[in-house]
């Protein structure tokens, strides 16, 4: 049956809206989100995401790159800064990339920055400093884009205990982890595993819902996942269905952060 005219314009004009494209026609969304690193490939990375016109969500650290520099120096504020006017999301990864080792029996965590002035060292910290480590990434992003981060943070490595994240949630952070196929494999060794292998696996593993993780860089590989594997992967996925969303359409999180105050 056909719509009457004014109807038809409106129908047209919400398909136009870029929310109503995702929930009017695609009912398989995917979360693509990336860590910092040595940023060598971010340059490339924005490029293959505007050109297919996917946002990601971005969790920073202060990671040492391949310029001798830091990914959130002043190098690199444009480069962020650009990201934020793209409306792609953002979230912390610990400043310093602090990796949790263990609770400690005083209510503490043994703590090892991988960055910074205790790089490779065990230290103690207590919740609070936790939550001001969590924190030391908002305030620079916003030094940087002159916008706020999403109350959100990626556990180096994804390690974690029940303490540590009931301490993060206590000071207004949500962990957010991956799906076991989202894992695209670009931190592991291209000789055992090579590009067009881990492109195969995740376009035949990845399911609906996903979240998916990624670097802006990665030391221990020498033939670079990005960008070889990400566009064909995004263009492998868009034509099995999928489509691509921010964490903040996440059904885990899009209404802590429609109530929880971004992080100044």
């Amino acid at each position: 049956m056909k719509l009457p005219i004014a109807q038809g314009l409106v129908a047209a004009a919400l398909v136009l809206t870029a929310g109503s494209v995702q929930s009017a026609v695609c009912d398989k969304p995917l979360f693509l989100t990336f860590d910092t690193g040595h940023m060598g490939v971010a340059p490339l990375v924005a490029e293959v995401l505007a050109r297919q016109q996917v946002k990601a969500t971005f969790f920073l650290a202060n990671e040492r790159t391949l310029t001798d520099g830091s990914s959130l120096d002043a190098q690199w504020a444009p480069w962020w800064k650009a990201r934020a006017q793209e409306g792609h999301l953002f979230g912390s990864h610990t400043f310093d990339h602090v990796y949790w080792r263990a609770d400690r029996t005083d209510g503490g965590f043994d703590m090892r920055p991988t960055f910074g002035p205790q790089a490779n060292r065990t230290v103690p910290m207590d919740a609070a400093a936790y939550c001001a480590e969590l924190q030391r990434p908002a305030t620079r992003f916003t030094e940087m884009t002159g916008q706020r981060m999403a109350p959100l943070f990626r556990a180096p490595g994804g390690k974690t205990s029940p303490a540590l994240l009931a301490a993060a949630a206590r000071c207004g952070w949500a962990h957010v982890p991956w799906s076991p196929a989202g894992f695209l494999g670009d931190e592991l060794s291209s000789e055992k595993f090579p590009n067009a292998a881990l492109l195969a696996k995740a376009l035949r593993d990845i399911r609906p819902g996903d979240i998916l993780l990624a670097h802006l860089g990665i030391w221990s590989r020498q033939d670079p996942w990005a960008p070889a594997v990400l566009e064909p992967l995004i263009t492998g996925l868009k034509q099995r269905g999928h489509c691509f969303a921010t964490l903040a359409e996440h059904p885990a999180y899009r209404d802590t952060l429609r109530t929880t105050p971004t992080r100044p």
